[in-house]
């Protein structure tokens, strides 16, 4: 109840700052006596009807945060006190990198859109890898972990397998699973990588790697063509990709309204996120499950505010849903909401 007068004074500020001020002020939140039991009680769905195996691994509820949120592994201890049932950090490069000069983070309040260009800000495989090992020794958490795993920015096309191999044997004893990220449209020329031939390369060397068989997904932009699609399609049917999440971030301005179509042509480049996305990134999701059926599991993201958002998701063929620009609008209750409405229309 209180969440929207939090969420207009955060807003005043830039959308990095309100986030480091989230953040800090969540951990504070959990440090006083009882603050973890508080959290935890006010905003984790208890009930164990959502509990679903996907890929070999057992989520507690289908609802999960996605890359971009935690990318440097720092805040899963108290994000998980808010209830997700899993976790994506990244996107992890092998290199640390400052990513994009800011202003680099844009909210479209009317329309509850972000517009990012981020540019894989992070602290790099080693240091994320360290962190998440010592998370490891200090704590008995079943949270599932994804691993978002891109290339740096000055690594050529030609070389970007390396790239996600050296990510892959960092994060490999650290993680539950991993996501192939080649459809941010905030790394120059990254979208090339989702060719059918990169991509052969790109999973061929993991798998090769894969010696554990840990799940590795492949995330996929919003924007292909059909064709870009029905390759995506042949290709899970010749290499080793073990689900898709759809989708990323847009590119396409033409989902927004006149007043905030104008505002992002001011705005600049960025990949669009939010209530907008919800109808387009649905198509694209549909289309996916119609060629893979069942075989493959996909991770459904874009535009999932409400438990209706995230139920059409699962109409349309996805096994779990991930939030992101939802959180930021919605607040810490959005959880357990979306999963009290999921099990209302089990």
């Amino acid at each position: 109840m209180l969440y929207p007068i939090i969420r207009n004074t955060l807003f005043v500020l830039p959308p990095e700052t309100a986030h480091t001020i989230s953040m800090k002020g969540l951990h504070l939140a959990a440090a006083l006596p009882f603050g973890k039991q508080l959290l935890a009680g006010s905003f984790q769905y208890k009930e164990t009807d959502l509990s679903t195996s996907v890929f070999g691994l057992q989520f507690s509820n289908p609802v999960g945060l996605g890359a971009g949120f935690d990318k440097n592994a720092e805040h899963l201890d108290v994000l998980e006190l808010l209830g997700f049932g899993f976790i994506e950090i990244g996107t992890v490069t092998p290199k640390a990198q400052a990513g994009n000069p800011a202003p680099r983070l844009f909210r479209l309040p009317s329309q509850k859109a972000l517009i990012n260009r981020m540019g894989f800000n992070n602290d790099g495989v080693d240091a994320i890898a360290k962190r998440l090992a010592n998370r490891k020794e200090k704590t008995n958490s079943t949270l599932i972990i994804g691993g978002n795993i891109g290339k740096n920015k000055v690594t050529e096309n030609s070389d970007a397998w390396k790239d996600y191999c050296t990510n892959f044997k960092g994060l490999e004893q650290v993680v539950d699973y991993f996501v192939v990220n080649v459809s941010s449209p905030n790394t120059p020329g990254l979208r090339e990588l989702q060719e059918k031939e990169s991509l052969r390369k790109i999973f061929s060397e993991l798998q090769n790697l894969n010696k554990n068989n840990k799940p590795i997904l492949l995330k996929i932009a919003p924007d292909l063509e059909t064709a870009a699609l029905d390759d995506i399609i042949a290709l899970t049917q010749e290499v080793k990709i073990d689900g898709l999440v759809s989708s990323n971030t847009t590119i396409d301005r033409s989902v927004l309204n006149a007043v905030n179509t104008e505002k992002a042509n001011m705005i600049g480049a960025g990949g669009l996120s939010g209530a907008p996305l919800l109808e387009k990134s649905n198509q694209v999701l549909s289309y996916l499950h119609k060629g893979i059926g069942n075989r493959l599991p996909i991770i459904a993201s874009g535009g999932i505010f409400k438990g209706t958002d995230a139920q059409s998701k699962m109409d349309k063929g996805a096994s779990l849903v991930q939030i992101w620009t939802g959180f930021i609008y919605e607040g810490p209750s959005i959880v357990k909401n979306i999963c009290q409405q999921l099990s209302s229309h089990k």
